[in-house]
């Protein structure tokens, strides 16, 4: 279910729209990082009053990947530096914070900083930025107050029928669960591999990655992020060049290696990368390189950590 009353709200006068509904007025794209930022802030906090709102859970959280398609450059920290601390502990799926932290969430999301995700209580009250400084706030009520001060604000709130930055929830991604039959399938696959690599994605973009072995299993789980999306790939082959020879010639790949000091990146790559990645890897242990293509992926296992009483509710 989705909140009843969706209002888009934007510096855009719907005067100044063609008929496709095209904004045509002189209005920057790009936050002001002043006075009209500010009123978007304070239009959300008169309707989350208006909703009864004063905590929101994070749904779907991402931060920058190896592209960026903000107007607005990247910010050191994806714009979290001061909300969370820099390995994005709490900024998770199901995380609860509260309104003030909200706000500045969405600040960071209409500066293009990085960050993004979706902000709901239920299906009581939600927030979704869009694209050129469009939000989108649904609420359970009609929130007539919040509507005349967002218009007091300067702002123009305009009634639609639904947020196009609703998450579709008729087909998701993976539906497995990372339960005890799970972890009883990754044991068997160490039993005769004896090490494995482990995806692990609590934040979109923001992947880390384990070599588990039958010895060190029981902690790396107890480290992993609530809700994590968890991938298991065999393990990365110590004969670097041999994967850095195999690379394909005009395909991007995901290219994971493990330093000396234990650390394992990666890094998306295509043809004009490899004589750069051939000396970052110079001194590598052991690399893989994993397809981008959906048709190709084929990881061993793959499911999400259920919530501690065993339900799935993330939604990747």
């Amino acid at each position: 279910m989705a909140p009843a009353f969706v209002h888009r709200i934007t510096k855009y006068d719907p005067a100044d729209r063609d008929e496709h509904g095209h904004y045509t007025g002189a209005e920057d794209t790009i936050s002001d990082h002043g006075p009209v930022e500010a009123a978007y802030l304070a239009a959300v906090a008169a309707f989350a009053e208006d909703s009864g709102i004063d905590r929101l859970e994070i749904r779907e959280p991402a931060v920058t990947a190896f592209v960026h398609f903000g107007e607005e450059p990247s910010a050191a920290g994806h714009g979290l530096s001061g909300l969370f601390p820099p390995d994005l502990t709490g900024y998770h799926d199901g995380a609860e914070v509260s309104l003030p932290v909200a706000l500045e969430l969405i600040r960071a999301m209409l500066r293009d900083q990085g960050a993004w995700c979706r902000l709901e209580a239920g299906d009581a009250f939600t927030v979704h930025i869009g694209w050129d400084q469009y939000m989108y706030v649904g609420s359970d009520r009609p929130c007539a107050h919040a509507v005349t001060r967002t218009r007091e604000l300067g702002l123009f709130p305009e009634p639609l029928t639904g947020s196009p930055y609703a998450a579709e929830l008729d087909e998701p991604e993976v539906t497995e669960v990372a339960d005890a039959d799970f972890w009883l399938r990754v044991r068997a696959a160490l039993a005769s591999r004896q090490v494995l690599l482990l995806e692990e994605n609590s934040v979109r973009n923001a992947t880390r990655w384990h070599r588990i072995t039958p010895e060190n299993l029981d902690t790396v789980r107890a480290g992993l992020g609530p809700r994590a999306l968890l991938t298991l790939w065999p393990d990365l082959t110590p004969d670097v060049d041999a994967v850095l020879a195999t690379l394909p010639g005009e395909e991007s790949v995901e290219f994971v290696w493990e330093a000396q000091d234990g650390t394992i990146s990666h890094a998306i790559v295509d043809d004009t990368d490899h004589q750069e990645l051939a000396a970052r890897v110079a001194d590598a242990r052991a690399a893989c390189a994993l397809t981008l293509s959906a048709a190709e992926h084929r990881p061993l296992l793959c499911a999400v950590l259920p919530d501690s009483d065993g339900v799935l509710r993330a939604r990747w």
